[in-house]
């Protein structure tokens, strides 16, 4: 039975994938009137790994990606394995490191989904957590705007956010949820040891069953007009707090 595949497009996504897992490429295409530096520099490296490239027009490029946001590259895959279920990632913790999860409840946009992996991978948490429903899925959009993030970062699907909630402080963890109203910021919380850290959307925040299965809620301080970031900028100030801290502590 052959594998199950999927299409990325973008230079990040596609060169993470090249970089990563080129014989999980099945078929790569170019736009074939794009010659300039960057496209010259993926052909290279595409021809060095091996591949094989369909040059084709900007028409046939949109219909293979599904978007005209491709940049001219496109490339149908085959899915490769990384961790996908909690127990995975709980199970194949680096030993040594305490666990540290990004928990994403009601985030629709696959644009944020996609900035929200891109900042995980880089303070280097352990996998993103989000619900089956009310949630964006990893399109090719998400992985696009993850710059690579989609090939490397466990994305954990789950049926119940808070009953994993619980799944996930019965192995150790603490979850600490942020809230506006939250009675301490997030400066002056302990965000060492095994932590999950659950976002809610822009504005509306978490659930009310997610918000009321965290154990401790923090906020992010706001002194300016606005009332609220956007969710991958606020990943960004936990997740980097966390980063900084447990760099303190060792």
């Amino acid at each position: 039975m052959s594998k199950p595949s999927k299409v990325l497009h973008g230079f990040h996504a596609v060169t993470a994938r090249l970089r990563h897992a080129p014989a999980s490429i099945k078929q790569l295409y170019v736009e074939a009137s794009r010659r300039d530096k960057r496209m010259q520099d993926f052909i290279q490296r595409a021809t060095e790994a091996g591949l094989k490239l369909a040059p084709v027009d900007a028409a046939r490029l949109t219909g293979v990606a599904g978007t005209d946001r491709h940049q001219g590259v496109a490339a149908v895959v085959d899915e490769i394995e990384i961790a996908r279920t909690l127990d995975d990632v709980l199970d194949l913790m680096p030993e040594g490191q305490d666990a540290l999860l990004l928990v994403l409840d009601s985030i629709t946009d696959p644009h944020n989904l996609g900035a929200c992996l891109r900042v995980a991978d880089g303070a280097g948490a352990h996998a993103v957590v989000a619900p089956k429903d009310r949630a964006a899925g990893l399109s090719g959009v998400a992985a696009k705007a993850a710059s690579g993030a989609a090939e490397s970062m466990p994305y954990v699907v789950v049926t119940n956010l808070a009953r994993s909630l619980r799944e996930m402080k019965d192995a150790g963890l603490r979850v600490i949820g942020t809230a506006d109203d939250a009675p301490r910021s997030i400066y002056e919380a302990d965000l060492t040891g095994p932590i999950a850290l659950v976002l809610g959307a822009e504005g509306e925040g978490m659930r009310r069953l997610t918000r009321d299965t965290c154990d401790e809620l923090v906020s992010i301080p706001m002194a300016g007009a606005v009332e609220s970031l956007n969710v991958s900028v606020a990943s960004g100030v936990c997740l980097y707090e966390a980063v900084r801290q447990r760099g303190k502590r060792g």
